[in-house]
Order: C-alpha cells, then sequence, then structure tokens
C-alpha cells in the first residue's frame, strides 16, 4: 500500500477512532484489485477532514475549493477523457456547498467515481450541523436537536441519473473495497457512500462513545439490502443503516453523448 500514499507526509491529520484512513485503505486496495494503469488515474478532493486526502495519495492529486472538487474533476475529465477521475471528498464538501455540483454530474453523466465520506457533521471547523445531519442528533449549532430533514445521499445521487450507487459504513473494508473496484470499471458518474465515525465531534457531542463504540453500532445495526430502492435509504438518529448496492445500470456518459452529437451536427453541416 506504501506505493500508493506519499509516506513523507505521515503522520497524518485525522483523530483517533475517524473512520476516513479505513476508506483510504479500500481505495487503495480496490487500484490494485482493478488493475488500472495509475499514471492514468487522477483524484480530487475539496475541503474538511476528507479533503485532505487528495494530499496523502501518491496519484496526480488535485486539493480544491470549497464543494468544487466536481466541477473541478468534470474539467479534468473534459480535458483528458482517457483520464480515470476520482473524487474523495466528504459530506458537508460534496452535498452541502457543493451539491449544485453533485446532482449536475450525475445528470449529465460525467465518467467519475466520488467517493463521499459521510460523517454527519462539519468535524474540521467545529463540529457544526450538516445537510446529513440525522434528526434530533446534537451539534454545536443545533444545541436543542437538528431539526432539518437530512439528505438521503444514494436517493439524490441516484433520482439525479448517477448509473452506479452504493453505501458501505467503514466497518465493511472487504465489501467497500469491492464496491470501489466494481466502480472503478464503471463508465458514467458512480457513487460511493462511506459511513464513518467521528469520534471527535459527532460521538462526542452526542453521547456515542468513541470510534470502536460506532463500530460496534454499525456491526449491530447494519442491514444488507442489494438492490433496495433508494427512497427507502434514509438515516435516522441511531437508527438501522441500510448498505448494499442499490443502482447498477448503464446510460450513455457525457462524453459519448457530447461525441455523438458532435458528429451528428458536422455530418448534417457537411450535408447543406
Amino acid at each position: 500500500m506504501e506505493n500508493l500514499l506519499r509516506m513523507d507526509r505521515m503522520p497524518h491529520i485525522w483523530c483517533p477512532g475517524c473512520g476516513i484512513g479505513l476508506g483510504v485503505t479500500a481505495l487503495a486496495s480496490a487500484l490494485e484489485k482493478a488493475q488500472i494503469d495509475l499514471n492514468n488515474v487522477c483524484i480530487v478532493s475539496g475541503i474538511g477532514c476528507t479533503g485532505r486526502v487528495a494530499g496523502y495519495v501518491k496519484l496526480d492529486s488535485f486539493h480544491t475549493t470549497h464543494g468544487r472538487a466536481i466541477a473541478f474533476a468534470t474539467g479534468i475529465k473534459a480535458a483528458n477523457p482517457k483520464l480515470k477521475v476520482i473524487v474523495f471528498s466528504g459530506d458537508g464538501d460534496l452535498i452541502a456547498i457543493g451539491g449544485n455540483h453533485f446532482i449536475h454530474a450525475a445528470r449529465r453523466n460525467i465518467d467519475m467515481l466520488v467517493v463521499c465520506v459521510n460523517n454527519f457533521i462539519y468535524a474540521m471547523t467545529g463540529g457544526q450541523v450538516a445537510p446529513t445531519t440525522p434528526l434530533a442528533a446534537y451539534a454545536t449549532t443545533s444545541p436543542f436537536g437538528c431539526v432539518e430533514p437530512p439528505f438521503n445521499i444514494p436517493y439524490i445521487a441516484d433520482s439525479s441519473g448517477a448509473v452506479y450507487v452504493a453505501r458501505w459504513t467503514a466497518l465493511h473494508v472487504r465489501r467497500l473495497t469491492n464496491s470501489l473496484t466494481e466502480a472503478l470499471h464503471k463508465k458514467g458518474f458512480s457513487v460511493v457512500e462511506v459511513i464513518s465515525p467521528c469520534a471527535m465531534y459527532y460521538s462526542r457531542i452526542n453521547r456515542l462513545g468513541d470510534g470502536l463504540d460506532m463500530m460496534k453500532f454499525y456491526h449491530d445495526n447494519v442491514e444488507i439490502r442489494h438492490g433496495e430502492d433508494t427512497k427507502n435509504l434514509d438515516i435516522g438518529f441511531q437508527t438501522k443503516i441500510i448498505c448494499g448496492k442499490f443502482v447498477d445500470k448503464e446510460r450513455p456518459s457525457y462524453m459519448e453523448r457530447y461525441n455523438q452529437w458532435a458528429s451528428e451536427v458536422r455530418g448534417a453541416s457537411n450535408e447543406s
């Protein structure tokens, strides 16, 4: 695995009990299993705890501005369609300020893999409520409990047009690795959500114990339902979490559609 990490940047900044490192381990294993030429892989991150991934992975990597990782990655893919583009960032970065980019990249079916680590909170900036914070959960900006319904990330991805959607927790490293390997071979907009403990803020504020306690919770409360309707994947506060592969379908990617359209336009122009 060391060949995929910038060891000179170690130790990393993640807190004890955080699950982001397990997500990175799963991605590194998936890249090896997928046998993709690493010279043609680039990774893009935004801002936040997960956004630091781009700095630790020994690939062509880009640590971009807050919420703009998918927009940046779209430009990379359009400029060099041969590249395998991976966006690895957090729920606050991708689904809050970057939410519009997420929806439209799915609608266009941009050929990229998005790995979204969801820890239910803005961790790096002090534990503020996020668009994924479960109802009634505490955050530093919701001292009486969150009153806003959280986003269901797989449902947003599916309803916006993603061709591959899966969810696992940081506990399910083997299954997560297999999903990432499969998604790396998928053409089109693929999304893998990784539910991760945030022991420093989310767990502490809500008195849920440490990272190990959260892993035990995942062990006892995750139900695997491949093919489940994404409408049924809401996550409540300390309720059952449904994981699995939910969407795996085919439709033309943005570049395939664009090239076909351009060819038709040129043909019509030559005939006239």
